[in-house]
């Protein structure tokens, strides 16, 4: 290629700008390849200085099971998973308890983590009952036919309508009363000669009802009338009308049930578990929907001693004034006892929202003090009666506990993930590293882990399902999880294996993966355990 020919190129725009592209790629590499280089070597310098500076071991965990505390990275001997280094969040404080769940002040604010101070109370427990208003059964009466006769006339007909004593109700035509006032004629014209008849006479027409002036009126004028009329003998409102006009009566025929309603009987339906706080003379304050803004009280007169089987439930009766006919029968109810607890006085009372329930045990979360973040003990409590929105702690608390009110849940979460006590797992967190760390993994390694399908609904059923998965000789453990239905199982296969544990578990009652339990034993399980459809 000659010089003109190269000049030529040279000079064409294309190749002046290839030529600068290049230059400045050149340049840029040449510029952060060595920025590059110093900020790794930084980078590598400061991670190397951290880790010859730390004094704390780096703890190795599972990310499947938390409890897994090792000093060396290696296989979860659970589950063979790889092992992974135990993230802190390095706010730690040198005065936080080992056991106790760390959170930096954002995490709990995030969480809404809120605690209260408990101290000791008189606790009054609320019991709220539901009922109706009835009638007072000793102030209702039934008006019965005291001859035998037709129905001639009915004054009062239908349900619901007010009478007074002496009304009349109906009359009656009875041939039998007929006979009656004629041999009181015939005894009056003999009274002389035969007085005793003539009394007799008399005492039969007042076992009918018959007053003494009717019985001298008919004496003296000598007219008889085969007509009678049935009166009230109460005041009150008809609730009953079991007669119509034309109807034929017999001797003791009910004809209407008439009510007092001056006094009514408020009847409350009271669960066995809150009969211990009621007593006879408690009084009572209750609302009625149909009537809002008012309240009405009473004393309770009477608490039946007998429960319904069906619904295991007492009747509680409240007796209360009825002046101005407010209350009627039927109407329902809504009634608040506050019940003294004088056994339980001068102990600590704790929210409801602060307690987390797992099988038999109740546990809290407890503040610990004077640490410069928030740290939170888990701590095992025995509940009292339940006070509504709060619980009597009969121990596990001391007054002055701050305990978390809100937020618990979340608390217990992150003690999971750390692999410290939970309500899920109250032996993990007591894992630690060093020798314990060793003894934990060798013991781990020496049995075998699990999980089996098993059938079941409540707590009980949870109960009998580990009972019987830790009856079988060689087993470790056993943790039964309601949402799942999954049985979590340790156990040295030496011993067991996990189809003995199933067989196990199924003659208690429980269908497994391989085992179904036998339908007489099914059968005999409680009701609220009965699982299959």
């Amino acid at each position: 290629m000659n010089k003109n020919k190269i000049k030529e190129i040279s000079k064409h725009p294309y190749f002046r700008y290839g030529v600068v592209l290049l230059a400045g790629l050149l340049l840029g590499w040449l510029i952060f390849s060595g920025n590059g280089r110093n900020h790794s070597s930084h980078q590598t310098a400061t991670v190397e200085e951290a880790h010859d500076h730390s004094d704390e071991p780096t703890i190795w965990t599972c990310s499947m099971h938390p409890q897994i505390r090792m000093e060396e990275p290696g296989d979860c001997p659970l589950c063979g998973m790889d092992l992974i280094p135990l993230q802190t969040s390095g706010t730690g404080d040198a005065t936080v308890d080992p056991d106790a769940i760390q959170l930096s002040v954002e995490a709990a604010a995030l969480a809404n983590v809120q605690t209260t101070v408990v101290s000791r109370q008189n606790p009054i427990k609320e019991v709220q009952l539901y009922g109706t208003i009835q009638v007072d059964e000793r102030l209702s009466q039934s008006q019965t036919s005291h001859v035998s006769g037709r129905i001639e006339k009915l004054f009062v007909t239908f349900t619901g309508e007010s009478v007074k004593r002496g009304q009349p109700l109906a009359t009656i035509y009875s041939p039998e009363l007929l006979n009656a006032q004629q041999e009181l004629i015939e005894a009056t014209k003999m009274k002389d000669i035969q007085p005793a008849i003539l009394e007799a006479v008399r005492d039969k027409l007042r076992l009918w009802k018959l007053t003494d002036e009717q019985i001298a009126k008919l004496e003296n004028s000598g007219e008889v009338s085969p007509y009678i009329d049935v009166a009230a003998t109460t005041s009150g409102i008809v609730i009953s009308k079991n007669v119509n006009q034309g109807d034929y009566v017999n001797t003791g025929t009910v004809l209407f049930a008439i009510a007092d309603l001056s006094k009514v009987w408020a009847i409350f339906d009271a669960y066995e578990s809150d009969l211990p706080f009621l007593k006879i003379g408690d009084q009572v304050e209750y609302t009625l929907q149909s009537l809002p803004g008012k309240t009405f009280s009473g004393k309770i007169s009477f608490i039946n001693p007998i429960l319904d089987s069906s619904t295991r439930t007492a009747k509680v009766r409240v007796e209360t004034n009825n002046p101005g006919m407010e209350l009627k029968p039927e109407m329902y109810a809504n009634a608040i006892i506050n019940s003294p607890l004088k056994q339980y006085n001068n102990e600590v009372v704790i929210p409801k929202s602060a307690i987390l329930w797992t099988g038999k045990r109740s546990i809290v979360y407890v503040k610990q003090p004077d640490t410069d973040t928030p740290a939170f003990l888990l701590r095992e409590i025995e509940l009292g009666p339940s006070l509504g929105d709060s619980y009597v702690v009969l121990s596990g608390l001391s007054d002055g506990d701050e305990v978390v009110t809100n937020g618990a849940f979340t608390v217990d979460a992150s003690a999971q993930l750390a692999g410290k006590r939970s309500m899920m797992n109250d032996e993990a967190g007591r894992a630690v590293t060093g020798h314990e760390g060793h003894d934990m993994q060798a013991t781990a390694q020496a049995g075998e882990h699990v999980m089996l399908t098993v059938q079941g609904l409540c707590e009980m059923c949870k109960d009998r399902i580990e009972k019987a998965a830790k009856s079988v000789d060689g087993v470790l453990g056993a943790v039964w999880v309601q949402a799942d239905k999954k049985l979590h199982l340790d156990f040295d296969p030496d011993k067991t294996s996990a189809d003995a544990v199933a067989k196990a578990i199924a003659a208690a009652g429980h269908d497994t993966d391989k085992f179904k339990a036998d339908q007489a034993t099914y059968e005999a399980l409680p009701a609220c355990c009965k699982y299959r459809d």
